[in-house]
């Protein structure tokens, strides 16, 4: 049986109105015969019950008839075929349809995604399989038996719908073999761009859902980062693609152009720490991910009040709304910086000596309060569980006293530099940190080590500005400074977390540089090979005493997370170790450590992609798993000084049968809440929930 597959571009993908196969039903004669229609099928937000997918009409001409239709509650029907069966739709058939035979899927169909249909076709049975699955099947009259069948009256065309039906077809095929869908369903499946939500830093989001961005003027606008992921149906990363960013406006995606006033495109992308306009400057995919770090010159009161977008296209391929991607609405607003420095306010308490060493030598979260005994095992089949309107972060409300040297030298801004602080109009791009301002030492008692105004502008600075801070000023001062630094922080923000990443940024930074110049013997690149054995190393020597260390799974995450081939350089390696070193000093304490080390059904899953994590949650053709169901892993986009690097995370499938996120921070001075397990296991509602305990094969260890 010969037909010729649906029109479509060199890539593959087929708009609805331009499908047309030619089938010929009347070369299928007894014996079980058939023949197969397999095709990947994406349908928009927009498609609604009603809607006929494909058409089927005899050939040379005649009127429609529907073959594949969305009936009620986005179920996807199937009807027999024009000339084959008794029981094909007439012209006069209208939806629902429900007074002619039709194969009904019984679930909802999926919408804005890729989903795969596979019709078998033979005289007396027809077949309706999604993603691979037999989801109905129906005994039907072959019209071949009728004695006024005409054998010149068999051939049908299917037509794509030109309807006002937003629709795409991929990789249609048609075969005269039965038994085959496996294969077409697993080979070359379509790509879906979207946007990582989890991965975005730098944006204030309102009760209204609008994003509010600090952009205008280049002394004022601020760096905020949004990652984009590019994967296939079954979640494998695309390669050879580039991604492209540009800013529209929220309600007709127009794109915004640069005002007769403004000398800088409306958009700019960071690369290196030089700005360029994001439209010239596409970003490759690698490991299905691109992180765009940008930057909004152009004002909402500019532009009307309108709320602006940022929209993300592939480079060199046809515009598809699945090869696209847009962001939440974005208010762009200007925020001027006050000219008076804060005063002197009450203090939290301060944090001793004792609480860096805690951190830094992997003896926190309470080891007083380790639950003696073996963590309680499980049976594969038990079911494990939680409640998770229970876990919200865990604030450290225990603070220490401090132990302050007032003999120590004090590092301050001198007076210029504070002016360019505190004056806007004057001020210095928020990226150029070290730039802006000057360190002096001094022995003076009266004078605060870290000005208010410095603290109050890395609460407001993103991870990218507290790095660059922290990089210049952490190996440089006294542990006191870091400590007060940490409080004062801590206090002024309302956010007792950035406190612990402060507090580790001397050791971090020390250590990373010692590993750096052993893998690298003091070139600028490594072989990545070469890095494995040490890394590995010391992630054990962190996480002490633990016999789990990093699989090849695991350093293939680390791999993306550094965003480098089979070399590493300098600036790669800092990337991937101000994530790992959170990680690993979480591993080593009490609360998570056994967890970690309990491999015989895994709790932490640990080194995983969102990706990964979601697609565990899910069974075949995007189904998931009972509520209540879920993987703890770590965030792969918090990294260290962000305040949830080393934070755990929970994915789980809700009651209301959607995936959720929820962090589990564990603060370090949090011993008195108990163990990880007992969080988990101490909810009356255990039994309504369970673990993931079997994962798919790209993560196991």
């Amino acid at each position: 049986m010969a037909a010729p597959p649906g029109r479509g571009g060199a890539d593959g993908y087929c708009d609805l109105p331009d499908v047309r196969l030619e089938l010929d039903p009347g070369k299928v004669r007894g014996g079980g015969g058939g023949f197969t229609v397999c095709f990947w099928l994406y349908l928009s937000s927009s498609a609604r019950p009603s809607s006929v997918i494909l058409h089927q009409v005899a050939e040379g001409g005649g009127d429609k008839v529907p073959f594949l239709a969305l009936g009620e509650g986005n179920k996807l029907i199937l009807f027999p075929l024009l000339g084959f069966h008794r029981e094909a739709p007439t012209p006069d058939s209208s939806y629902p349809w429900t007074d002619i035979t039709n194969l009904t899927e019984v679930n909802e169909c999926p919408l804005d995604n890729w989903f795969h249909v596979g019709c078998e076709v033979t005289e007396n049975i027809m077949r309706l399989h999604i993603d691979c699955d037999l989801v109905a099947e129906t005994h039907l009259h072959s019209l071949y038996n009728e004695p006024d069948y005409q054998d010149d009256a068999n051939q049908i065309n299917l037509l794509g719908s030109k309807d006002k039906l937003e629709g795409y077809v991929y990789n249609m095929e048609l075969s005269c073999m039965l038994g085959n869908i496996q294969q077409q369903f697993a080979k070359n499946p379509p790509f879906k761009l979207s946007i990582d939500y989890s991965c975005s830093d730098g944006i204030e989001e309102g009760d209204d859902g609008i994003w509010n961005i600090v952009g205008g003027k280049a002394s004022c606008r601020r760096n905020f980062i949004l990652e984009v992921i590019l994967v296939d149906a079954f979640g494998e990363a695309a390669k050879d693609r580039e991604i492209v960013a540009s800013l529209v406006y929220a309600d007709n995606g127009a794109l915004v152009e640069k005002s007769r006033d403004d000398s800088e495109p409306p958009l700019l992308i960071s690369c290196d720490g030089i700005e360029y306009p994001a439209v010239s400057r596409p970003l490759p995919i690698i490991r299905g991910r691109a992180l765009f770090k940008l930057k909004i010159s152009q004002l909402s009161s500019k532009c009307d009040n309108k709320l602006f977008r940022i929209f993300f296209s592939t480079l060199g391929m046809k515009r598809y709304p699945f090869l696209e991607a847009y962001s939440k609405p974005i208010r762009c607003i200007s925020r001027n910086r006050t000219s008076r420095p804060l005063g002197s306010a009450k203090r939290i308490g301060s944090a001793s000596m004792d609480d860096i060493q805690s951190i830094n030598n992997c003896e926190g979260f309470g080891h007083s309060g380790k639950a003696n005994g073996r963590l309680q095992t499980h049976d594969p089949s038990s079911v494990v569980c939680f409640h998770p309107s229970k876990f919200s972060k865990i604030e450290d409300d225990v603070q220490k006293t401090s132990s302050q040297n007032k003999h120590a030298k004090k590092m301050v801004l001198d007076k210029g530099a504070q002016d360019v602080m505190v004056s806007d109009s004057t001020a210095s791009d928020y990226d150029s940190m070290d730039a802006g301002s000057s360190w002096s030492l001094s022995d003076g008692d009266d004078v605060e080590s870290f000005s208010d105004a410095e603290i109050f502008r890395y609460c407001l600075d993103g991870t990218h500005e507290r790095s660059k801070f922290l990089r210049a000023a952490a190996p440089s001062v006294n542990e006191d400074d870091l400590i007060k630094l940490a409080n004062q922080v801590s206090l002024y923000s309302g956010c007792t977390h950035h406190r612990n990443q402060i507090l580790i940024s001397k050791q971090l930074l020390q250590e990373g540089a010692d590993i750096w110049s052993i893998i690298s013997k003091n070139n600028e690149r490594a072989l990545w090979s070469s890095a494995v054995p040490e890394m590995k190393a010391k992630f054990l020597e962190i996480v002490h005493p633990s016999n789990r260390g990093l699989s090849e799974q695991d350093f293939e995450v680390l791999r993306g997370i550094a965003g480098c081939g089979d070399d590493i350089g300098r600036d790669e390696f800092d990337k991937l170790w101000s994530w790992l070193y959170p990680v690993a000093i979480a591993l080593s304490k009490d609360k998570i450590n056994r967890l970690w080390d309990f491999t015989a059904h895994r709790w932490i899953e640990g080194l995983i992609t969102l990706q990964e994590t979601e697609n565990a949650l899910r069974s075949s053709r995007d189904r998931l798993m009972k509520p209540g169901t879920f993987v703890l892993r770590f965030p792969t986009t918090r990294s260290w000084p962000h305040p949830d690097a080393g934070s755990l995370v929970v994915t789980y499938v809700g009651s209301d049968n959607s995936i959720h996120h929820r962090l589990l921070s564990l603060d370090v001075s949090d011993a008195k809440s108990g163990n990880l397990e007992d969080l988990l296991l101490k909810e009356p509602e255990l039994s309504q929930l369970g673990r993931v305990d079997r994962l798919p094969s790209s993560m196991q260890s």
